[in-house]
């Protein structure tokens, strides 16, 4: 059995992208059940803001379910760059969503966005990197 160095971070990079996105539907989830939840939410949330944070989570994980089905139906996996940019642009947008009403957000969620978005796009830059690999052809250049 001969295996190389880039299969090896290949397999890494495949397991640690299926384990962040179990993470992101399990935090997605569990935002619903407080005592569970991976992360705090504020309790200055109240009203019209009263679990906004929470059901955002839950469309993110149903969101995250719906693209994974979609590229293992189609095998295009690097969707997955376009993803983990917007996943960790969620970082920016939960600053800015805490500012704008005036509540705390849980510095969790900054960690937590920037492993599952950086996961996303590794492992869709290698899914890349390999198709184009794969079929000979190599990434296009404005270069004749």
């Amino acid at each position: 059995m001969n295996i190389n160095s880039t299969q090896v971070i290949k397999i890494i990079a495949e397991i640690n992208f299926y384990i962040s996105v179990i993470l992101l539907v399990l935090g997605g989830i569990l935002s619903v059940f407080g005592s569970h939840s991976f992360f705090q939410f504020n309790e200055d949330l109240y009203g019209a803001l009263d679990n906004n944070l929470r059901m955002v989570m839950v469309y993110l994980a149903f969101t995250e379910c719906m693209i994974v089905a979609y590229c293992w139906i189609r095998n295009k996996f690097q969707i997955m760059i376009i993803v983990g940019s917007f996943l960790i642009m969620m970082i920016g947008s939960l600053g800015f969503y805490g500012e704008i009403n005036a509540v705390e957000i849980d510095p969790t969620f900054t960690s937590f966005f920037l492993y599952i978005g950086l996961s996303h796009i590794f492992y869709g830059v290698l899914v890349n990197r390999d198709k184009h690999t794969v079929s000979g052809r190599q990434p296009h250049s404005n270069v004749d």
